[in-house]
Formats: structure tokens, C-alpha cells, sequence
């Protein structure tokens, strides 16, 4: 176990240890959980497409709207518990512009609070997936993480939000199955959509995304709406100066 290039998993080390031998390796991804190393495991080509779609997404909304900074896969924070204390790599997390503790251009790690992480269910075992599903979630909790999405293409999609109470609870979806984020205002996506993985072109068009998803896109396609309805107006006039004309006996051949 004390070799590096051997993997890690459930090896003790301290948090110095951790962060000066484990949160940056090259020979795997690795948390910290009060003391214990927990690797990361790889996802299967189906969490990764629904991961690169919602991250695509999430992108889309933040070039729009710049209110939070995105993270994603190496980049951990610190979790300091009334019980236990840990180190967590989401898979995605949004930190907002007014965040008491910004993220600086030069950080290695967070070292606030996220305002939402994303995980994308581990599936390799029960071990795993309870990681995702039970025990990230009440850390994220207990800490102050405001809004906690799970994704998962076998199903088990979970979405939470922080009550006063200082528990998750679900993020409601609207008749249509459409999740509306409140840390990030504006942000909504269908959770069928997440499965389906539509394409932006067709999103555009799409009035739960058309007011952050491909703008330049749309723009582009108003104008070119407008100049075929300027086309066509002057064919239009043409057309009617052109019978005037010939009902006048004027030739206009």
C-alpha cells in the first residue's frame, strides 16, 4: 500500500498527506473521508455523454448569464463537520459570484463552500453508488451546499435543494418534468432531456432553453427570417406595380 503507482483506495493517511500526495496524482482521482482515501472510479460511456450534455448546458446558461464560476472533475473542497471532516471532488460545482469566499484565478482547491454540486452516480458497486446517493448528500447538506443534483442514466436522477432547516429536499419539477434552478436563476432543463441529449440547434427553438442556448444562433436565424420577409415583400410590390401597369396597357415585359 505504500507503493504510488498502486492504487490508494481505502488507505488511512492524514489531510496533510492527502493534499500533498493524493489530491493532485496521476495514479487516480482520489477524496478524503475523515482520514480514509476514497478513489473516484471511471464512468461508462453512457454517464459521460449525459454528463457532457448537461455540462454543455450548464456553459450555454453561464455565457449568458456570468453570475457563478463552473468546476468540474479534480477541483475539490473542504468539508469541516460537527463529526468528521472530508475533502470532496464533484463532478461539477457552480460557485456564485457573491459566495462569501470566492474562487480565486489561481486555486488549486475551494476553499468555501459550493453554492451546487453535480455527481454523476457511481455505478461499480452499492459502495459507490450509496457514496453519490447517502453519504455526499449529507455532508453537502450539513455544510450549506445549496442545490445537490444526481445523474444517472440507469435512472436514479435525483435533484435537492437546502431548506431552512438545513436538509435536502427535492427540487420539484413542473407538469412538463421541468427543473428550475434557484441558485442559478434562469437555469431549467427537462429531466427527459437528460436522456434524450438534444441537440442545440434543436434546443434553440426550444422555449424552456431558447432564452440562454445558442443566442447568436438565434439571432442569425431572425435575421435571415427578416430578409426573406423584406424578399418577399418586394417581390409582392413588385408583382402588383407590375399588373397596375398592364392594366394600364403599358408593357412591362
Amino acid at each position: 500500500m505504500d507503493d504510488p503507482a498502486s492504487p490508494a483506495h481505502g488507505l488511512r493517511v492524514a489531510e496533510a498527506v492527502y493534499w500533498a500526495r493524493y489530491y493532485e496524482t496521476a495514479d487516480g482521482s482520489y477524496e478524503w473521508n475523515n482520514g480514509v482515501l476514497e478513489e473516484k472510479p471511471l464512468p461508462d460511456y453512457r454517464r459521460i455523454a449525459m454528463y457532457g450534455w448537461f455540462l454543455t448546458l450548464l456553459r450555454s446558461y453561464l455565457e449568458v448569464n456570468p453570475v457563478a464560476k463552473l468546476l468540474h472533475l479534480e477541483m475539490g473542497f473542504r468539508l469541516a463537520m460537527p463529526d468528521k471532516t472530508t475533502i470532496r471532488k464533484p463532478d461539477l460545482f457552480v460557485v456564485r459570484n457573491d459566495n462569501p469566499v470566492p474562487l480565486g484565478e489561481t486555486d488549486r482547491s475551494y476553499h468555501g463552500i459550493c453554492d451546487l454540486c453535480v455527481e454523476s452516480l457511481s455505478d461499480s458497486s452499492r459502495e459507490e453508488s450509496e457514496r453519490d446517493t447517502v453519504v455526499k448528500k449529507r455532508e453537502y447538506a450539513v455544510v450549506g451546499v445549496k442545490e445537490y443534483y444526481i445523474l444517472d442514466p440507469d435512472g436514479q436522477m435525483a435533484f435537492y435543494r437546502r431548506n431552512e432547516a438545513g436538509a435536502y429536499e427535492p427540487l420539484p419539477a413542473d407538469a412538463e418534468g421541468v427543473i428550475c434552478s434557484s441558485v442559478l436563476p434562469g437555469f431549467q432543463f427537462r429531466i427527459s432531456d437528460l436522456y434524450l441529449m438534444p441537440q442545440q440547434e434543436m434546443m434553440a427553438e426550444d422555449p424552456v432553453y431558447r432564452h440562454f442556448v445558442m443566442l447568436k444562433l438565434q439571432a442569425e436565424m431572425q435575421r435571415a427570417e427578416a430578409a426573406e420577409e423584406r424578399m418577399l415583400a418586394e417581390r409582392d410590390r413588385a408583382e402588383r406595380y407590375a399588373a397596375l401597369l398592364r392594366n394600364l396597357g403599358i408593357d412591362v415585359a
